[in-house]
């Protein structure tokens, strides 16, 4: 089984729930027990119904079981061939159905797929755990680990021996079988409890809506957003009327335009409760169940609390490590939003709340800059976006792509673009699934139905990988107008998409696979093309005339660039040090009260009123219902690496240095998992990472 599966499982469960078993029995032959038939062996999407995951499920953990028994019985000397291969190249059907069906939960959830999720995720917990803490497949794995200098192994054979053996240490295979059943019911119960989590935050997306039947209280918002709100009023039955909701695209232009204050506080509560208003959604009780659990876990394995669990593996190794890093970042960037705060205020001639904040920065960045961020919407129609950074990653790295219409999709609408070296050789396949609907989650993300790697037999698998997003649809006879922020968010998730096209490497273990405080790096570095000047002027094109966006409209956005950074630095930051608040308990009671401890501790650091932490415990999805719990730090350390790496192309005069783009390609994304995160970035760096490029961006120095 894919070692990187299981990480594909944790970031997969956000919208599932615990249900009972409603599944049917299969009525026609199951796409997932044969080939697929499609070009480059994609999903067949056309063909797959849910009544086949729960029977491929069953054949693909009845397979694995198989498959781990040949190395258990094995009787020849344990070697890395016999045993750590054949581990790594296990599970090749869980791979396949639990690509397709973990990830179309995220983005196509309905009632029936959730009653699968309930079902299969506690069967899954237990074939995991059945595996990583089988006692005669774990002495195997040590017999090689403890002979690895002397088998004639080169260094990515070492590393992959080293990788496991940490995983079975971590997964409770030296632990007493008594304590192994303990650890088996905790992540059992863990998995359902995420489950519910996720569950509850959905129900709680789609349950809200802001409904408005006086056109003045549309007042100050742009075409755009009345002409959106409109159609989700027609969608929802109320034509003649506009309809808000809680998905960004809606709700942010609310928040920064709306003249209305009553009806902007209205929709952003209705934002920063969800989960904790006592009613069946609630997710207060969950948390406390799961930190208690995570603590009980970590304790077992012999940690004083989950975070130390958690960053053995990372980049930053401890907590006082991350507790410093995040502590030096806050004081300068809460000093800024305080500064920012006071300035807005004076415009608003009054005391501010939470919900003020967009509406009164869209003003100070009217007064200070001349700029309404509605000036580049017409230039910024998303096929223009998407064919920039296409071009862009054409001129770093010579690939190219082509549109395929003849691949197999989930949702009409979702795009297929094949992706090719210079020299026009395969890569992969690149699906873009745009625009919000009901059974998606919130958000963006990248994720895979097939990852890089090779067989057992040395034959390259090539990619299938997938962008998810949540943009403004189009509206009338315009096209889709992304905001700056969607346009970065696209450019960020590309960077993910080209991370996992172009890993390469034998083993599935080290394949692509960072530390999770690596893994933003090859995101984040795409936004700083995305705004660069020099970059603009290639695809941001008026959607109607093609005009190329004017000098004026660039040195606004240029200018404008350390705006309101106080602001999002701190609300990151909050959320960031509250996820490491959760992690570094060594105990809670019983009657843990969720809402006390956030605001004790939003309180300690000195976070101000009118800023909530971006994510609130009750829908703090990343560290609940995804895999970064002790880990949302990590989108502002990889800031560090990806500002130093950027300056590095600036520096050289070229934005698209060839030299420089193919050691990046080559480094920190082809070879990534290869060594540790620092040492791969020092390949292509040569030194490690300043922080003053990072500091220098953000306006904090």
């Amino acid at each position: 089984m894919n070692r990187k599966f299981l990480s594909v499982i944790a970031l997969s469960i956000m919208t599932l729930a615990s249900c009972t078993n409603n599944s049917k029995p299969v009525a026609t032959e199951n796409p997932f027990l044969s080939d697929y038939g499609t070009p480059y062996e994609v999903p067949a999407f056309d063909k797959i119904q849910s009544e086949h995951y729960l029977p491929a499920f069953e054949e693909g953990m009845k397979q694995q079981k198989a498959e781990i028994d040949v190395i258990v019985k094995n009787r020849a000397t344990p070697d890395f061939q016999n045993t750590i291969l054949a581990y790594d190249k296990s599970g090749e059907l869980l791979d396949k159905v639990g690509g397709v069906f973990f990830n179309l939960m995220e983005c196509m959830s309905n009632d029936e797929m959730q009653n699968i999720a309930a079902e299969i995720m506690p069967k899954m917990s237990a074939h995991g755990d059945e595996i990583s803490m089988n006692p005669l497949l774990f002495e195997k794995v040590k017999y090689v680990y403890d002979n690895r200098h002397n088998m004639n192994l080169d260094d990515q054979q070492i590393r992959v021996v080293e990788k496991y053996y940490s995983d079975f240490i971590r997964s409770g295979a030296g632990l007493n079988e008594a304590d192994k059943e303990t650890l088996k019911g905790i992540n059992e119960r863990l998995s359902l409890l995420s489950l519910q989590f996720g569950n509850n935050l959905l129900a709680e997306n789609a349950n809200f809506k802001l409904v408005v039947d006086n056109e003045k209280d549309l007042s100050g918002l742009p075409q755009s957003s009345i002409d959106a709100a409109a159609e989700q009023a027609k969608k929802d039955g109320m034509e003649g009327k506009w309809v808000f909701t809680l998905s960004k695209p809606s709700l942010i232009p609310f928040l920064q335009y709306a003249d209305n204050r009553d009806l902007r506080e209205k929709i952003y509560m209705g934002y920063v409760m969800r989960g904790n208003n006592d009613n069946a959604n609630d997710n207060k009780a969950l948390i406390a169940e799961m930190t208690k659990l995570r603590i009980q876990k970590a304790q077992l394995l012999g940690y004083e609390d989950y975070a130390s669990y958690v960053l053995e593996n990372n980049m930053a190794k401890n907590v006082p490590t991350v507790d410093t890093f995040l502590a030096d970042l806050f004081e300068p960037a809460l000093k800024v939003a305080k500064k920012e705060l006071k300035e807005m205020e004076k415009i608003a001639g009054m005391d501010l709340e939470s919900w003020d904040w967009w509406y009164y920065s869209e003003k100070l960045r009217k007064e200070k800059y001349d700029f309404d961020e509605n000036e580049l919407k017409p230039y910024l129609s998303l096929n223009n976006v998407r064919d920039g950074m296409f071009m862009v990653a054409n001129k770093l790295y010579g690939i190219t792509f082509e549109q395929r219409n003849d691949l197999p999709v989930y949702f009409d609408g979702v795009e297929t673009w094949e992706v090719k070296e210079q020299d026009g050789s395969y890569i992969g396949i690149l699906y873009l699934d745009y625009f919000p609907r009901d059974s998606k989650s919130g958000g963006a993300w990248c994720t895979s139905f097939r990852e890089a790697g090779y067989d057992i037999n040395g034959n390259k698998i090539s990619p299938l990988v997938s962008l998810v997003l949540n943009f403004t649809p189009p509206t009338g006879d315009a096209p889709a107008l992304l905001s700056w922020d969607e346009t970065e968010t696209l450019w960020h998730e590309f960077g993910h998409g080209l991370h996992a096209l172009f890993s390469d490497g034998k083993y599935s273990r080290t394949c692509g696979n960072v530390p999770r405080d690596y893994v933003e790096l090859p995101s984040q570095v795409m936004e700083n093309w995305a705004g660069d000047p020099e970059v603009l002027r290639m695809y941001a094109k008026h959607w109607q005339t093609g005009e190329v966006i004017p000098e004026t409209i660039i040195n606004k956005l240029e200018n404008s660039g350390l705006f309101n950074q106080g602001f999002v630095t701190t609300e990151f930051l909050g959320a960031a040090i509250l996820d490491m608040e959760y992690h570094k308990l060594k105990e809670i009671d019983d009657n843990f009260d969720v809402a006390a401890f956030e605001k004790a501790k939003m309180d300690e650091i000195g976070l101000i009123n009118e800023i909530y932490p971006r994510y609130r415990s009750t829908y703090y999805s990343h560290i609940f219902a995804g895999g970064y719990s002790a880990g949302y730090y990590v989108y502002y350390w990889a800031a560090v690496l990806d500002s130093d790496a950027f300056n590095y192309f600036k520096e050289s005069g070229d934005l698209f240095n060839p030299e420089l783009a193919a050691k990046f390609r080559q480094h920190c994304l082809q070879e990534c998992g290869n060594d540790e995160g620092m040492v791969q970035y020092k390949k292509f760096r040569g030194q490690e990472p300043s922080n003053e490029p990072f500091l220098k961006k953000h306006g904090l120095k």
